[in-house]
């Protein structure tokens, strides 16, 4: 990544320590911005089942031992990303577990079609589906290439938890999507920017969703530092349930993607 003072940062997905929590915690305050979800016991959860999902940090290289003063925050210790899959089904004990579920439902119960709603309680509820949370989130303005290795390595870690009789065969991924939807003008359609460009694509493969809205509980900070004149931007999440089978295609689709941009 380069900014426009031309500083290149180099990222790589590492598995998630101790000493992560904070950023980790972080990282979920943004998606589920002042839910009643205790997100110290899920950041915990993250960090236990380290053999599956990363944290996004700062390259780490020689030069820093040398450049880095004793008294500032060492930068390839900040947290600027997870990528994991919790397992919902097999943790429903969990007190974050419960609340998230409450969470998502007390939205579908107000903002999802009746069909959808029955879609969530099948993969949530019936008992004989394993569904977990897909978390895919990043601090704002890093670029979407750095979703796909990070992707990729899920499901390798995935796909090795599974060989081990691991818990971590899944029919479905729940996914919350971060958007801003700037309102109509006139003959001008609403506009939509989302925070992670590339989940985009996880929306047109899901199998359902919904929307509600996070505009009284999101501050100008936390919506992503806009300007002035962008004020009528209505922050929102977009719920997605995704048959796990079409994981592998999706990363495929925004690998294919984002290699034809850089090529361009």
């Amino acid at each position: 990544m380069t900014s426009k003072k031309g500083i290149t940062v180099d990222f790589e997905g590492r598995n998630p320590i101790d000493s992560d929590m904070d950023g980790i915690k972080q990282m979920l305050g943004q998606l589920f911005v002042k839910a009643h979800v205790d997100l110290n016991e899920l950041s915990g959860m993250i960090i236990g089942q380290n053999y599956v999902g990363s944290v996004l940090k700062q390259a780490y290289t020689d030069d820093d031992d040398e450049d880095e003063d004793e008294d500032m925050e060492d930068p390839c210790q900040i947290v600027f990303g997870v990528t994991t899959a919790i397992n919902l089904t097999n943790k429903q004990d969990q007190n974050c577990v419960k609340q998230l579920q409450k969470m998502l439902f007390e939205k579908a119960e107000k903002y999802a079609t009746d069909s959808v709603l029955k879609l969530f309680r099948d993969a949530l509820q019936s008992g004989s589906k394993s569904t977990a949370l897909l978390l895919n989130e990043r601090f704002v303005n890093i670029p979407a290439a750095v979703c796909v290795p990070m992707l990729e390595n899920l499901m390798v870690e995935i796909d090795r938890a599974k060989a081990k009789g691991m818990p971590y065969k899944f029919d479905y991924f729940i996914m919350f999507v971060k958007y801003y939807q700037k309102a109509a003008a006139g003959s001008k359609a609403a506009e939509v920017l989302y925070s992670n460009d590339e989940e985009e694509y996880f929306i047109k493969d899901c199998l359902a969703s919904f929307d509600y809205s996070v505009q009284k509980e999101t501050t100008t900070a936390l919506a992503g530092n806009w300007l002035e004149e962008d004020e009528e931007l209505q922050p929102l999440r977009k719920v997605l349930l995704i048959e796990a089978n079409k994981l592998p295609d999706i990363v495929g689709t925004i690998k294919s993607l984002i290699a034809a941009a850089v090529n361009n």
